[in-house]
């Protein structure tokens, strides 16, 4: 992975903080200076921290586990969601629904009812009511699809959470803590950074400072995916070749058993003991001989 440099970030303008009046007193050993009444943050711990989150990023992703994206601000939205997309990894760009993470469990019953939605329509069923159910039905589906449809493939509590702006995301950050989910996130001058486990101090008001950073984490988590890939398709052919190892020997030993069968000479066959004479001719031969004599 690429590390991004300072001129990439000077020039996204992920240095732009908040105004100093709006500034939150905890985020002050991330800032370097204050020019016309604005904060800039430092980019050299920008870089640091950023680097921070990828690799962790990536170690999750190489577990196979997911992370759930939320960004609802106007100009996050289709930055997180084509980005995310890419790499498979569920996201939240529309309203966040209290509950989402504390009450997954309702969150999978919308989802599972908008997969029956979507089997009504494919036998059929649908078709058997009227205008207006259908109406409604339709409506339903397009709402569930609207909020829901990006984490339709998380069948659990995601294992981290990464923000665009926690001040805005409060409550996704709220429900992530009451759970114990690692969390990421982008924080600016006016944001809080203590509840995060792995801030990343940049601006989150700037398309171009939003994508850079979405750029390298989603880099990341991608190679981590290609990592896992690799380590299981290694894993595969090993597999495979102890499997036909195994065999090849278990054959060498039938072969070997056949041979030794084959050069092994047969055993003579045992000749039936001859008929003892019956004992009235050894007596009529006793008698001859008597009588010779």
């Amino acid at each position: 992975m690429e590390k991004t440099t300072f001129e990439q970030m000077l020039q996204a303008g992920v240095h732009f903080g908040h105004l100093k009046r709006k500034w939150n007193p905890h985020m002050a050993p991330y800032i370097f200076t204050e020019k016309k009444g604005i904060h800039i943050i430092d980019l050299h711990k920008t870089g640091v921290k950023l680097d921070e989150a990828a690799a962790a990023m990536k170690q999750i992703a190489k577990s196979g586990k997911k992370i759930l994206f939320v960004a609802t601000k106007k100009q996050a939205k289709e930055i997180v969601a084509d980005r995310v997309k890419v790499v498979g990894m569920p996201y939240v760009t529309e309203r966040w629904s209290g509950g989402m993470l504390t009450n997954f469990a309702t969150i999978r019953k919308a989802v599972r009812k908008m997969s029956q939605i979507d089997k009504m329509e494919q036998d059929g069923t649908l078709n058997t009511m009227s205008k207006r159910e259908r109406l409604q039905v339709s409506r339903q589906r397009a709402k569930l699809e609207k909020n829901l449809g990006s984490i339709s493939d998380l069948t659990r509590i995601p294992s981290a959470i990464f923000i665009v702006d926690v001040v805005k995301e409060n409550i996704a950050l709220a429900e992530a803590r009451k759970l114990g989910i690692p969390v990421f996130a982008m924080v600016d001058t006016n944001s809080d950074p203590r509840p995060v486990d792995f801030p990343i101090p940049a601006n989150d008001d700037a398309s171009l400072s939003i994508a850079l950073v979405l750029d390298v984490l989603v880099q990341s988590v991608a190679e981590g995916l290609q990592e896992r890939k690799a380590d299981k398709d290694q894993a595969d052919a090993q597999a495979a070749a102890k499997k036909a190892k195994a065999e090849a020997a278990k054959a060498e030993a039938a072969e070997e058993k056949a041979e030794v069968a084959e050069e092994k000479p047969a055993a003579p066959a045992v000749e039936a003991p001859a008929a003892e004479a019956p004992a009235a001719e050894a007596k009529a031969e006793d008698k001859s001989d008597e009588k010779k004599a």
